[in-house]
């Protein structure tokens, strides 16, 4: 009837992610061709990087892909991306406002307000000053931490009671990091910084503009609110609504209200594909648990509480986009053991999947063997 909204199914939208996350099919063979890595992989905790990409490519990489770094990025987190992509993307992720910046910084904005010190102004002062301190070579993290702090405005470095001394804030140096054309080294503990090469600097104000991540976001987890959006962007929905595409079309997914590309809605409309029986152990971050609408993806709340821990997050089994349970890993000398805590019994079939799967964390891991154990 003309003027309802359309109501989708939530399976019909979980399939289509699970493709578009290049989790349905392994038909990549490079990481360039993976649409997850216009978004950014993320490697928290170290390490889950490879294991996302190995989810993923045809072969299990042996290494961190050419043509790409780490750096931080969305968040201040960790993010792989197209060497390509970095500048754009620095100035995809420059705050927009003062109120932008301030939201992005967190918790720590309270204590630069406390100094008086203004929260973008703030941003690009630590970017210079990361760019001049690389300028003389890569540096341990803590290392440049220090020698930020040593030149940036007082205000900048407010006193940390843990610590027991002035330091130049965490999040405010990992915003300020690719702005800077810091990337970390790979393969580095602890992690290591350096310049990326030819770097022009960090954004100008009015080049800021998050239209880019967002439509890449959209691409990959649509349908999507504002709210969602600004989750992922780490900063206010107010901040976030203007970098919305024109033309997203009001829907519902299972009776939440959300917005959705004209493009994506005959692909989305309709009921869901028969299960395919794809199984896929993915880690912590693993970009298909970074949409915001978790409960869309994990309706138990009891589920959700066990995979989106802050500190020893397990990986999840997905079953044809659907998280079926959790995973964790512990090592016995050259043996890998991998626990699969189910939220449903897998079938026979879907344990022989588990642990083909399994296989391929023992490859990045590189042990021996591995033993996989279900309940």
């Amino acid at each position: 009837m003309s003027g309802t909204t359309p109501a989708l199914d939530r399976r019909r939208v979980l399939a289509h992610r699970f493709a578009a996350h290049g989790l349905a099919a392994r038909t990549a063979a490079d990481p360039a061709e993976l649409r997850v890595l216009r978004l950014g992989v993320q490697d928290t905790p170290p390490g889950s990087l490879p294991l996302a990409l190995a989810a993923r490519l045809r072969e299990v990489p042996a290494d961190t892909p050419p043509g790409a770094s780490v750096v931080w990025s969305h968040r201040g987190a960790p993010h792989l991306h197209p060497d390509a992509d970095l500048v754009a993307l620095a100035a995809a992720c420059w705050p927009v406002s003062a109120a932008d910046a301030a939201a992005r910084l967190g918790w720590q904005r309270a204590r630069l307000a406390a100094e008086g010190a203004a929260a973008r102004g703030a941003i690009r002062a630590v970017a210079e000053a990361v760019a001049t301190v690389l300028s003389g070579g890569p540096l341990v993290k803590g290392e440049l931490s220090t020698e930020v702090t040593r030149i940036v405005p007082a205000a900048l470095s407010p006193w940390c009671g843990p610590c027991g001394v002035h330091h130049v804030a965490e999040q405010l140096l990992r915003l300020a990091g690719l702005p800077a054309g810091a990337r970390l080294r790979p393969g580095t503990k602890p992690v290591v910084l350096e310049a990326v090469p030819d770097w022009p600097g960090p954004p100008a104000d009015d080049a800021a503009g998050a239209g880019p991540v967002v439509a890449a976001y959209l691409d990959l987890f649509a349908p999507a609110s504002p709210s969602d959006v600004a989750g992922f962007l780490g900063t206010s929905t107010t901040a976030a609504r203007p970098a919305l595409p024109d033309g997203l079309v009001p829907v519902t997914v299972d009776g939440r209200s959300v917005l959705c590309p004209p493009a994506l809605l005959d692909e989305l409309t309709g009921p869901a594909p028969d299960p395919a029986g794809v199984v896929r152990l993915l880690p912590p971050s693993d970009p298909y648990l970074q949409g915001r609408d978790r409960e869309l993806l994990v309706p138990a709340k009891e589920h959700r509480s066990v995979i989106w821990r802050a500190v020893g997050a397990p990986g999840v089994v997905a079953v044809d986009g659907e998280v079926a349970g959790v995973w964790r890993t512990r090592a016995r000398g050259r043996v890998l053991d991998i626990t699969v805590d189910e939220f449903r019994p897998l079938s026979a079939a879907e344990t022989r999947a588990a642990e083909a799967e399994a296989e391929r964390v023992r490859q990045v891991r590189g042990t021996r063997e591995v033993v996989v154990r279900t309940g």
